[in-house]
């Protein structure tokens, strides 16, 4: 018997636990031991208080360790606990108490705030960008400082710094939120960078999301037209005493080195009007202007439920080459979202141009993708000295820069790129022999890391960055596998909560900068969708409480939009957006019927609200949503399925809908129905003909119907459309449209508007690669149980997946041996057990935690070629007539 350890002790679902913005966060942690089968029976909290001593809470007879309740009294505003855990097995085993974690709450109620919202006094042009205000603030800490904490946010995107010495890594805090109902406000500990005696606070702030351009209207000032900071530091000296320094009138501003900041225009600075030592003691700010208050309503903010955005990488260029126009490209050789970092010696007043792009076309940037979107910094030097600059208040999707004005010859020691996004913990990981698919898999991780800067956004690069419903609604299954992302789409269904409107309507985008009221299904739908696959992947009951009520409004809505006949028809769908079978490249021109689409998604949200509803207890809304999901699945069966399994909308979305949604009333139709969409894809020569909805479900709707060598043959075919066309032609995320480059290696300039060169939606086949390739999925909700099985094919020698559960790394993995022989290996996390169904087998057997291997004797399945008739499977007679005929 092996002695067990904890570790990982969480709280919510945060890293960083100061400034924790809830009275009673919940707990998590890890249980490592090398007994086989191993189960925990009870745990015991330690909570340490310095002013309440110790608490223990005496064993609890409990097998949870996910999100568990807060063991004590609720924390007050500042309070601090260390909290520790340790766990009895169900063999009798005790671990000892775990390394303490460390929890102390941000300011929790409005009055603990003595701050007022403060920004520069003098007149602004709002209608167009302006010089970042710089604010100050010097004051005296009559003693030694034994603690200090920072609180702060702003109306913008800020940094701070306290006596010359930048506080936190941060970038664009405090991100993008619906500001006029939750903004969040970090804290910060600076007891090392406040001192005895004269001390300053300095604050810059940028216009960022709140008043800065956004959509691709550039229209400003959508929350506020006033750049403003929030911010109180609290000292407690050696004497006991106490000490706040708040943002109030006393506050002095000034403009400064950065001319203008936009996250679609770039950022300008004049190193020649740095301010050199403005953040520290002795300054002279006689000058400065006094400062002005801005109302904000205290009530909004909230500490952080998700890690910061930060600096997760720095890149090297690749190569510097000349343009055919005598240009200087440098090439990054990734497609990244972040900004330039320059180290650079020569005159004051010598001017740097960065432009940024993602592609190039006859080999100069490529930049009419962009749109309206400039994406250009710009660094004027001081002169007299090495130069290190990188832009604070923006961030650009691209590969390329180009650079001009640099003096003498630029060496790729010169440039830096540095990678932005939300600090992300790293979950799974999937590999395989083929390197094809290896690097689809990391275009995809490039492409989440690219558009999860703050929330979950559609594109990085041009006039948009919006958080895209529909987008997030299909990829969150694979995001969920990739990034411990759980709290960072908490924060984003708040706002979709908040934003949405009486009736239930969903916007199109959150936070909602287009106003746009129309309802959509799969969009709007995104508010049962995610918490429900936050739920699913993370085990979050209390996600699927906070948002019920939003779920349900969804929901009801829809069924108000099909009436009485539970069929939602005639109203504005997206429907199978870019489905590429689409005339012309149009995006609304779908061949599956959108009508079709919106009643199989009110459907599903219908029967993920019923489980909701079971999940926290209200079972009369349990028992009525399945109700009507079951009359709904009547009226879809009667008014589009054919008895034989023939769908009215003879299109390979259709039919992968009714797979997955289980749309379909028997075994025979559920077969047929197989077999026909098996028959479309061989028409298509294996290339998608699926849009963002149809194709996040069409390997599974094949794999299900026993057509998984069909759904191998579209992973691996490499002709356009294709998941692997991109790569071929060496993508490095993921495409909008599956042909955004042609066949000759150009830009392609049909639709050159909606050519996005990083956009995940169509990356989502991942969470299929990690489910049933390398065969690691959820049995149940958070991974208490997990399920084994893998479908190896399409040639493939060997796959992996692995993934760090909420109960410890995870994994599955198979290869093939030379005697033909296939062997599956899986380590199961403790405290968990695993239904396995081996390749080949039908019989479900159950294991528990620990590693395991099996050898097994293995036919594969025969492979599916793109010039196999695409009536194979499918009877002469019926491939050869239209659907029609009575609905059945």
């Amino acid at each position: 018997m092996s002695t067990p350890h904890v570790s990982r002790l969480t709280a919510e679902h945060l890293v960083e636990t100061l400034g924790v913005g809830t009275s009673i966060p919940r707990l998590s942690w890890w249980t490592e031991t090398a007994t086989p089968g191993w189960m925990q029976a009870a745990y015991e909290f330690q909570v340490t208080d310095p002013d309440a001593g110790v608490h223990r809470t005496g064993l609890i007879r409990s097998s949870d360790s996910v999100l568990v309740p807060w063991p004590t009294q609720p924390l007050r505003s500042r309070q601090r606990c260390d909290v520790a855990v340790r766990v009895v097995g169900d063999d009798g085993g005790e671990s000892e108490w775990s390394a303490p974690l460390t929890v102390e709450a941000g300011l929790l109620d409005v009055d603990d705030w003595q701050a007022i919202f403060v920004g520069p006094g003098w007149d602004e042009d709002v209608e167009s960008a302006q010089p970042c205000p710089y604010l100050r603030r010097q004051f005296t800490a009559g003693g030694r400082v034994v603690r200090a904490r920072l609180y702060v946010t702003a109306l913008g995107v800020y940094e701070v710094e306290v006596n010359g010495r930048r506080i936190g890594d941060h970038v664009l805090a405090p991100g993008w939120t619906s500001y006029h109902h939750q903004l969040r406000s970090d804290t910060f500990d600076v007891t090392d960078a406040v001192h005895e005696g004269d001390n300053v606070i300095g604050i810059v702030i940028g216009d960022g999301w709140y008043r800065g351009a956004l959509a691709d209207d550039l229209r400003r000032n959508r929350y506020g037209d006033r750049l403003a900071a929030l911010c109180q530091l609290e000292l407690l000296l050696v004497d006991g005493s106490s000490m706040i320094v708040a943002t109030d009138d006393r506050w002095v501003a000034t403009t400064g080195p950065i001319r203008a900041s936009g996250l679609y225009e770039g950022e300008a600075y004049d190193a020649r009007a740095d301010l050199a030592g403005w953040s520290a003691p002795g300054f002279d700010d006689s000058a400065w202007t006094p400062v002005t208050r801005v109302h904000h309503e205290l009530a909004t903010l909230r500490g952080p439920i998700a890690p910061p955005i930060r600096v997760t990488e720095r890149l090297h260029p690749i190569e510097i080459t000349t343009s055919p126009s005598g240009r200087t490209i440098v090439d990054f050789g990734q497609n990244l979202v972040g900004v330039v970092e320059l180290t650079v010696r020569g005159n004051a007043g010598t001017e740097i141009t960065l432009r940024h792009a993602e592609v190039l076309q006859d080999g100069e940037l490529c930049t009419e993708p962009l749109r309206n979107a400039e994406a250009t910094d710009h660094y004027v030097l001081r002169g007299g000295g090495t130069e290190t600059w990188h832009p604070r208040f923006t961030f650009h999707g691209f590969r390329y820069a180009e650079v001009s004005g640099w003096p003498g010859d630029l060496a790729v020691d010169d440039l830096t790129a540095l990678v932005v996004h939300t600090d992300m913990r790293r979950t799974g990981w999937f590999e395989c022999s083929d390197d094809r698919v290896n690097r689809l898999h990391e275009n995809v991780v490039w492409g989440m890391r690219g558009n999860f800067v703050g929330i979950p956004t559609d594109c990085p690069q041009r006039d948009e960055r919006l958080g895209w419903t529909g987008d997030i609604g299909v990829f969150a299954p694979t995001a969920s596998y990739l990034y411990d992302c759980a709290g960072l789409l908490q924060t984003w269904l708040r706002d979709l909560a908040a934003e949405q409107r009486d009736d239930g309507t969903v916007p199109w985008v959150v936070p909602d900068s287009l106003e746009w009221l129309l309802p959509a299904a799969v969009w709007g739908d995104a508010a049962v969708t995610v918490p429900s696959t936050v739920h699913q992947c993370f085990g979050d009951v209390g996600l699927l409480a906070d948002q019920y009520e939003s779920m349900r409004a969804w929901v009801e809505l829809e069924l108000a939009r099909a009436g009485d006949d539970l069929l939602w028809t005639g109203d504005f769908q997206f429907a199978d957006w870019l489905d590429p079978t689409g005339a012309h490249g149009d995006a609304f021109d779908q061949r599956t019927d959108p009508d079709l689409l919106a009643t199989a998604a009110m459907i599903h949200s219908l029967d993920l609200l019923g489980a909701a509803a079971t999940r926290i207890g209200r079972h009369d809304d349990a028992t009525r949503y399945r109700a009507v999901a079951r009359d709904a699945r009547a009226a879809f069966a009667h008014e589009y399925v054919t008895p034989s399994g023939r769908l009215a909308s003879d299109a390979q979305t259709a039919y992968a809908l009714a797979i997955a949604f289980r749309l379909l009333h028997s075994d025979i139709q559920r077969s047929r129905a197989g077999e026909r969409l098996a028959a479309l894809a061989h028409r298509s020569q294996l290339k998608i003909a699926t849009g963002f909805v149809g194709t996040p479900l069409i390997c599974d709707a094949l794999t299900d119907t026993g057509h998984v060598d069909v759904a191998y043959g579209l992973l691996l075919q490499d002709a356009c459309p294709s998941w692997l066309y991109p790569v071929a032609c060496g993508a490095t995320t993921i495409w909008e449209r599956w042909d955004a480059i042609t066949a000759d290696g150009r830009v392609n300039e049909d639709g050159i508007g909606m050519l996005s060169f990083n956009h995940y939606a169509l990356g989502a086949v991942a969470d299929w690669l990690h489910r049933v390739v390398g065969g690691l999925a959820p049995a149940e909700p958070g991974w208490r149980r997990l399920r084994i099985a893998p479908q190896p094919g399409g040639g493939l020698e060997w796959a992996s997946s692995r993934l760090d559960t909420p109960y410890g790394p995870a994994s599955s993995s198979w290869e093939i041996g030379g005697d033909g022989a296939l062997v599956v290996r899986a380590l199961v996390p403790p405290n968990t057990t695993a239904d396995v169904v081996l390749p080949g087998r039908t019989e479900v057997f159950e294991v528990g935690s620990g590693d395991h291997e099996w050898t097994v004797g293995f036919d594969p399945p025969e492979s599916a070629s793109s010039d196999r008739s695409w009536r194979d499977g499918v009877p002469e007679h019926e491939a050869e007539q239209p659907a029609s005929g009575e609905r059945g």
